[in-house]
């Protein structure tokens, strides 16, 4: 029988926000604060599953808001939390955070707690995107935060949305450039999407709002690409930048292919080469925790080969590409035996390059790895 590592990364879903923007298709409750005390005690139920007390190298706090949560109420996540995971000496700890309702005691909260890395949705400089976001801080708002959140935790990511309906590329590169002057860590940038389902996919098919062209949205991802890397923040990943030594470590669990553990409703863990995703509902989570029943939704009993598979799909997004060797050691297969003759078309068309030891996305590729992804499927 193939034996799997343990997974040294755990992840946290808190699913609770003040409103549910347009384009947001994650699994939470809006305006039910009243559900948190029901969802914290829930949390400590499905974690004593694990039975014992873990080492792990990255814990990630995400949502929904995990700080739309009162100042005691985050101080008790932690502490559940904290009760079955131990993070090692100079381990990672992350958590999602809006720029409106982080108070200076959620704050003290979230570094006393040991949170090290804050990642600030602040989507947008622009007053106009931040309105068609359905976001409720303003420019400044994203300026005072960021000043509070240095004053105790020192690893900053702000993510970005390019792509809004009524974004010009101009007031994009100007999200840009007040980004990097805020002198963040790690900067995320994220084409919009309108999944099926959310507000801004019934707005779209009734024509209340138009996307982006094509080819702006593809202007306004160069354009991150090469403000970015020429303000000193190395492209690592499709989406993501980071100064030396910042890069986050959690995310790179997944596109790696790594196991990692997870928690709360929506959660989708990794383990022993098995994947499971809990139930979405919250109240259908919360219900069967309750209950004392499963609250697992999904089960994936994976193959060696659909492993590799997926480690190819997933590896493909890092902007340093797929290691031969390290693919070949971990699953005995190598990248034709994957993918056969879409490999050297891909390389031929230029959407890839090979030296021997890694394949990896072209600049131009990047632009379309959905396809290639697609094509190796």
């Amino acid at each position: 029988m193939m034996s799997f590592p343990e997974p040294r990364a755990v992840y946290i879903h808190v699913p609770f926000c003040v409103h549910r923007c347009g384009y947001c298709d994650f699994t939470l409750v809006a305006n039910r604060d009243d559900l948190i005390g029901d969802y914290l005690n829930a949390l400590e139920c499905e974690m004593e599953s694990l039975g014992s007390i873990r080492e792990v190298d990255t814990l990630f706090f995400g949502g929904g808001t995990p700080t739309q949560l009162r100042a005691e109420e985050l101080q008790r996540l932690f502490e559940i939390v904290n009760r079955w995971f131990v993070v090692t000496d100079g381990g990672e700890v992350s958590t999602e955070a809006n720029p409106d309702g982080l108070s200076d005691a959620k704050i003290d909260v979230l570094a006393d707690a040991g949170v090290n890395r804050v990642s600030l949705g602040i989507q947008s400089f622009d007053a106009d995107t931040l309105k068609t976001l359905e976001r409720a801080h303003s420019p400044d708002d994203i300026r005072t935060t960021v000043d509070r959140v240095r004053k105790r935790i020192d690893n900053l990511s702000l993510d970005l949305i390019f792509g809004v309906p009524g974004q010009t590329l101009a007031n994009w590169k100007a999200t840009l450039a007040e980004t990097i002057d805020c002198g963040p860590e790690h900067i995320s940038t994220y084409g919009l999407t309108y999944e099926k389902g959310t507000a801004f996919w019934s707005r779209r098919n009734k024509g209340d709002i138009v996307p982006v062209h094509q080819e702006t949205e593809r202007a306004m991802y160069q354009a991150s690409m090469e403000t970015l890397e020429a303000a000193g923040f190395a492209q690592y990943e499709l989406s993501n930048f980071a100064r030396e030594g910042y890069r986050c470590r959690h995310n790179e669990t997944y596109w790696q292919a790594m196991p990692y553990f997870a928690f709360g409703p929506g959660a989708a863990r990794y383990v022993d080469g098995r994947r499971e995703t809990n139930h979405r509902s919250v109240f259908t989570w919360l219900d069967r925790v309750g209950k004392g029943e499963s609250v697992i939704a999904e089960v994936e009993e994976m193959t060696n080969q659909e492993r590799a598979h997926e480690a190819l799909m997933l590896g493909l997004r890092r902007i340093e590409g797929i290691d031969r060797t390290e693919l070949t050691q971990r699953f005995g297969a190598t990248i034709e035996d994957l993918v056969g003759s879409a490999l050297q078309r891909h390389i031929d068309l230029g959407n890839l390059v090979d030296d021997g030891q890694k394949v990896r996305l072209t600049f131009e590729g990047r632009f379309i790895a959905d396809s290639v992804v697609v094509d190796f499927l």
